[in-house]
């Protein structure tokens, strides 16, 4: 075997990556994503704030395409690691991140280039059927595989919601979508119950989520390590969901009344509604802020082989800072406004030093890097692997009496016979 494995030829760097690439990756692409659709709620938005938008725009585009040809190559070339990221417990819950990624750029889309012309109201439809579809293939199968094993509750995270969220991220997407349509469009209609359809389920969903979050650390105390980074995604659901409330509300109010369905009073007291309820979704999501940010210091190792998990800072955050701009509008609170502009400056402080971070990170192979073993093993047919991990466990010690190989268990069972013989 050592013979063998001496005329292997050896593994390069590009195949190490390549074998190593993770749905981790995907939060890099969401946190990019996280800039500019914070930086687009400014109350006073200037044209080198728009460019720095359009910047992030497509990089984010930049970073899903890599991401997800990397993850094809992956699965093309080492389809056994493909398989294995989908089936593990931790780095499976990311697998559906692809998805929000795609709701980002969804969100630029219609706000970089529909304004410009570049895309019509009828393809950003279309892109929102394509995106409802592909959350709800993506999730179920990711649900049922982890569903498939118990799991400690010791070591639950708000992470595992992740598994949700792009079903709740369709109300986000809807009412984006909803801004390029006519109320007057039925089409209009469907987007708008399918918005509220997917935000409801997806909200009580990790809201379950949350629960079982607060009662693990009842029990264990603050999240630790890696997990602390996930504290933060507890602010995602009720922050998107207050966001998302607001913006459907003032949307029935026009879409509904044109079809008949309510009077416009009715449509007003149902944005009135929404408004009421939105606003303690906020307080919630604001606790959850407060309440993951600190301790975190604390609690965060500080390995840079662990950046990725730090990526949580940035995009759960978005829904509740954006919701910040919209009560501004509504209640005519300046401070609003400020406290908006502070969140977004931080926001892009904090992508900008975890970019640095994961780039040196990367660079020192601490990140999406494989051991040239582990890449081997890969490429091997499986029943190479096997045998070369029997004789890995095992010496062979040969049964000169019968010409057969007795190794491993077969040698503990022969002297088990032996035993009961004497």
């Amino acid at each position: 075997m050592n013979a063998a494995s001496s005329e292997r030829p050896p593994v390069s760097s590009l195949a190490r990556r390549i074998h190593g690439w993770s749905w981790q990756a995907f939060p890099i692409g969401m946190g990019t994503g996280a800039v500019y659709v914070v930086l687009s709620g400014l109350h006073h938005r200037s044209q080198p704030v728009i460019v720095i938008e359009t910047f992030f725009f497509f990089l984010n585009i930049a970073l899903f395409t890599l991401n997800s040809t990397t993850l094809l190559l992956q699965a093309i070339l080492y389809p056994r690691q493909a398989l294995r990221l989908l089936k593990d417990p931790v780095k499976g819950i990311f697998v559906p991140l692809v998805v929000l990624s795609l709701a980002t750029i969804i969100i630029g889309t219609i706000n970089y280039a529909w304004p410009t012309g570049h895309v019509g109201s009828d393809f950003v439809y279309a892109l929102f059927w394509v995106y409802t579809a592909f959350a709800v293939f993506t999730c179920f199968p990711m649900l049922m595989i982890w569903f498939n094993n118990p799991h400690d509750l010791s070591h639950f995270t708000p992470a595992y919601a992740f598994l949700i969220f792009p079903m709740m991220l369709v109300g986000v997407v809807a009412f984006n979508v909803l801004k390029v349509m006519d109320p007057a469009d039925n089409r209009a209609l469907g987007v708008l119950l399918t918005g509220y359809f997917f935000q409801g389920l997806g909200f009580f969903m990790t809201f379950i989520y949350i629960c079982i979050y607060i009662i693990r650390i009842m029990s264990t105390g603050f999240l630790e390590g890696h997990q602390a980074n996930g504290a933060f995604v507890a602010c995602g659901p009720p922050g998107f969901t207050a966001l998302a409330l607001i913006n459907l509300g003032s949307r029935a109010r026009e879409i509904l009344p044109k079809h008949d369905l309510i009077s416009p009073t009715a449509g007003e007291i149902w944005f009135s509604a929404s408004i009421m309820a939105a606003l303690m979704l906020w307080g919630l999501a604001v606790f959850f802020f407060f309440f993951g940010a600190l301790p975190y210091w604390f609690k965060l190792h500080k390995h840079l082989n662990e950046i990725l998990g730090c990526w949580a800072l940035t995009f759960p955050n978005v829904g509740w800072i954006a919701t910040m701009r919209l009560f501004g509008d509504i209640f005519k609170v300046r401070g609003f406004y400020v406290t908006h502009a502070i969140m977004a400056v931080l926001i892009c402080l904090a992508w900008l030093i975890l970019f640095v971070l994961t780039l040196i990170a990367f660079w020192r192979g601490l990140i999406f890097h494989s051991k040239d073993e582990d890449v081997i093993k890969d490429t091997l047919p499986e029943a190479v692997e096997e045998e070369d991990d029997d004789m890995s466990i095992y010496d062979k010690k040969p049964d000169h009496h019968h010409g057969r190989d007795i190794s491993g268990p077969n040698m503990r069972y022969l002297d088990v016979l032996l035993s009961m013989d004497g």
